[in-house]
């Protein structure tokens, strides 16, 4: 019998984990190596067999630590003075107990058939999952697929959520596997790969235990196998459905001006940037596009309160009849208080669209805050905390509802996020309906210079419009501007002539989108995280009925 215990190895096991976290990272932009997101989860699992809970725990902290190090390193670039590297640190370490508790509870739902191998936990070993049943098995990676999904679940969620990099992401690229978000969203890729994963695990256990037996792994891999090709064969009949349908078409300049954080802090450089910016945008309009868009934080007065700035945008929209949407800080003051006193004053991470004719004809407020960047949580009780953040003591004020820009004479509506908005699976959905036919994403990237955050973002936009089945613009202020379609694919990456996604230029971009009587809502757009929902009650659901179990085997033990 077959008995891997890492026992007498401690560095076995820790290193294993840690290359399971290293091939995790690789499966992200920039490497983009997707095939190895189907092999790490096995590798961060297979470090822990045979250990006790703690210990497996610990095994899936470290594996976590190494990968969220490694995907996360353009914290570093954030251009503040000791932030980045206690961020970094900080962040790593609390995303980690996401992978550790994912091992944990998959050694705690360990399908043993012997109850002296399930309790007390020091004598479970591979060979334990060996001898199981192939349904116990098969049940079992379930049970580790639907938990990993728990887990996003709660990460896109607790303590205002961090839903970057789900495991789904990684296959960003490959259309036809990602096409079944439209039903689970980004959590049914993640599931998929988790299942395949452990499904792998499986049958190196098996092969190992059977090296004579060679079609031992069939048993295991056939079904995920199965499962893939007929979501592949359903997702290649999804794009070509996206593609083959009427489409109505729309011509929009997107500027990308690669302000440097620095300088946007600078007040001494608003007015070269702000005439970078019109500069910019003149050149662009020779092509006369219908919709003119800058980024998040482009402008750097605000709108509704600079004068200079204001008669700049409204003579650029009426002097070439174009739709401009942009990016500009918001200010309003507190209703209420004593008359008496200083006005207490709100302000916001805002987006505005200016008509042809040079009216405001649409206002949206940023409703989900970038926590330490935009807002500093129990400032007003612990004032020290406003050093961490370039927010300082006042921050902005989150938003109240979603935004649509009704751009009348072009017969379009374009709902809006601000910044990391479109991570939010559960947020975007809310702001979708049958009118909406276009998603417009404002952002800074800014802070991170030339890395992969641009293309970790942007991977991440991709499941939105699938789930959603509209398309989303993206104008980063130095990348990665461009369009995704509603089948999820990316267009207009590159400027032209070059493979530089950071420059400072513009992009013409002949969106497509569909008319609204051709127009449906996903079941993701109508119900939403059911598939997370479900899977987070059928973990909640296993280890119940795990702990009663070991509760018999104390009792009778």
């Amino acid at each position: 019998m077959i008995k891997f215990r890492f026992k007498s190895d401690f560095w076995a096991r820790y290193l294993t984990a840690a290359l399971g976290g290293i091939l995790l990272a690789l499966a992200f932009p920039k490497f983009s190596i997707a095939g190895l997101a189907w092999i790490a989860p096995g590798l961060l699992l297979f470090s822990a067999l045979g250990a006790s809970p703690r210990i497996a725990f610990r095994a899936g902290y470290f594996g976590g630590f190494v990968y969220y190090l490694a995907t996360l390193y353009w914290l570093l670039r954030i251009p503040v003075t000791f932030l980045p590297i206690l961020g970094w640190i900080a962040l790593a370490a609390y995303l980690s107990l996401f992978t550790a508790t994912w091992v944990w509870l998959c050694c705690r739902l360990f399908p043993s058939p012997l109850a002296q191998e399930v309790y007390p936990w020091k004598s479970v070993v591979v060979s334990a999952l060996a001898n199981a049943s192939w349904l116990r098995r098969t049940i079992w990676a379930f049970q580790c697929a639907a938990g990993w999904v728990a887990l996003e679940m709660v990460l896109g969620r607790f303590l205002s959520g961090f839903p970057w990099d789900f495991l789904g992401v990684s296959q960003y690229d490959k259309l036809p596997i990602i096409q079944i978000a439209e039903f689970t969203g980004v959590y049914g890729v993640s599931f998929l790969i988790i299942w395949f994963a452990t499904s792998l695990l499986n049958t190196a256990i098996q092969l190992l235990q059977n090296p004579a037996n060679r079609l031992v792994w069939s048993r295991e891999i056939a079904l995920p196998l199965a499962v893939l090709f007929a979501l592949f064969y359903f997702g290649m009949h999804q794009v070509r459905a996206q593609l083959s349908r009427p489409h109505s078409r729309v011509s929009i300049a997107l500027i990308q001006p690669s302000i440097p954080q620095t300088l946007i802090w600078d007040e001494t450089e608003n007015e070269n940037r702000f005439q970078q910016l019109l500069k910019l945008s003149e050149d662009a309009l020779t092509n006369q596009p219908d919709i003119l868009i800058w980024p998040e934080a482009s402008v750097p007065n605000m709108l509704r309160h600079d004068q200079a700035t204001a008669d700049a945008v409204i003579d650029l929209a009426t002097r070439h009849k174009v739709w401009i949407i942009l990016g500009s800080d918001d200010a309003e003051r507190r209703p209420g208080g004593d008359t008496n006193a200083p006005p207490e004053i709100d302000y916001y991470n805002s987006a505005f669209a200016v008509s042809p004719q040079g009216e405001l004809a649409g206002m949206y407020r940023k409703r989900r805050l970038v926590i330490f960047g935009e807002y500093v949580p129990f400032v007003k009780w612990l004032p020290f905390l406003k050093i961490l953040s370039p927010a300082g003591e006042s921050g902005f004020t989150p938003g109240t509802k979603p935004g649509a820009f009704k751009l009348g004479s072009l017969d379009v509506v374009a709902s809006i996020l601000i910044c990391f908005e479109d991570t939010f699976p559960h947020l975007v959905r809310e702001y979708v309906n049958r009118n909406i036919d276009l998603l417009v994403n404002l952002t800074n990237n800014g802070w991170f210079g030339e890395s992969a955050a641009q293309w970790q973002h942007a991977a991440t936009a991709v499941f939105r419009a699938v789930e959603n089945r509209v398309p989303l613009v993206r104008c980063a202020n130095n990348g990665l501007t461009c369009w995704v379609d509603a089948a999820g694919a990316m267009h207009d990456i590159y400027f032209p002539g070059s493979n530089n996604i950071y420059k400072v230029g513009y992009k013409i971009s002949e969106v497509s989108f569909l008319p609204s009587g051709e127009r449906r809502l996903t079941f993701y757009t109508r119900y939403g995280d059911v598939f997370g929902w479900s899977c987070f009650t059928l973990t909640i659901l296993a280890l119940a009925r795990t702990r009663r179990r070991t509760k018999t085997l104390r009792t009778h033990g």
